[in-house]
C-alpha cells in the first residue's frame, strides 16, 4: 500500500477541477472526467453516482482547500503570521488574479442543481462569523468582506472594470486596515 498514491476519488476530483477550469462546470462531461482521471466511467460512477454529486464534491473540495490555505497563511506557514482577515484578503486576491472561464458554467450548474452553491454560502457565513469574532470593528470587517466578495463576483461574471492600480490600491487599503485592527496601539 502506498500512502502517497492518489485514490480514484482524488484523481477524479483533480481531473474534474482541471476540466471545470478549462471548459466551465456546466460543460463538464462525466466521460471526459473519467478519461482525464484514467478511470472507467463505472469507476467514476462508483465514487460519484451523478454529475450533481461530482459537482457537490468539487465545491466541498474547493472549500476544504481554501480553508486549509487560510489556516496555513494566518498561522504564518507562508511568511510571517497574519490576521485571519489579512489571510482571507490575500488568498482572495490571489484567486481573483487567476484566469477562470466565464460564469456560464456556474449558472448552468446552478440550473441543474439549485443547491450547488449552498455549501459555499454556508462556509462564507461561518467564515464571516469567525472573522467578526476576531474583529474589534465589525462594521469595518463587513465592509472589507463585502469588498472582497464583490471583487470575486466581478471576476466570476467577467465584469471586473477595475484597473490593476485601482485593485492594488483597494487591496493595500484593506490589508493596512486588517493590520491596524490587530495592532493594540492603532486605536
Amino acid at each position: 500500500m502506498s500512502g502517497n498514491r492518489a485514490s480514484s476519488r482524488e484523481k477524479i476530483l483533480a481531473a474534474a477541477a482541471e476540466l471545470a477550469d478549462c471548459v466551465g462546470p456546466g460543460n463538464l462531461s462525466l466521460d471526459a472526467v473519467a478519461q482525464r482521471a484514467g478511470v472507467s466511467k463505472g469507476g467514476l460512477l462508483y465514487n460519484f453516482p451523478s454529475k450533481a454529486k461530482l459537482m457537490q464534491a468539487l465545491v466541498e473540495d474547493y472549500i476544504s482547500k481554501f480553508d486549509t490555505d487560510l489556516a496555513a497563511k494566518s498561522a504564518g506557514q507562508h511568511g510571517g503570521p497574519v490576521s485571519r482577515l489579512a489571510a482571507y484578503i490575500e488568498l482572495s486576491a490571489e484567486e481573483c488574479a487567476q484566469v477562470h472561464p466565464s460564469a456560464s458554467g456556474v449558472v448552468a450548474a446552478l440550473a441543474e442543481d439549485p443547491d450547488f452553491l449552498k455549501p459555499i454560502r454556508n462556509y462564507k457565513r461561518r467564515l464571516l462569523d469567525s472573522l467578526k469574532a476576531e474583529s474589534k470593528d465589525p462594521a469595518k470587517l463587513i465592509v472589507a468582506f463585502l469588498m472582497i466578495e464583490g471583487l470575486r463576483s466581478m471576476k466570476l461574471f467577467d465584469m471586473d472594470i477595475l484597473h490593476e492600480d485601482e485593485r492594488s490600491m483597494a487591496l493595500s487599503y484593506l490589508l493596512a486596515e486588517a493590520a491596524a485592527s490587530q495592532d493594540p496601539e492603532a486605536n
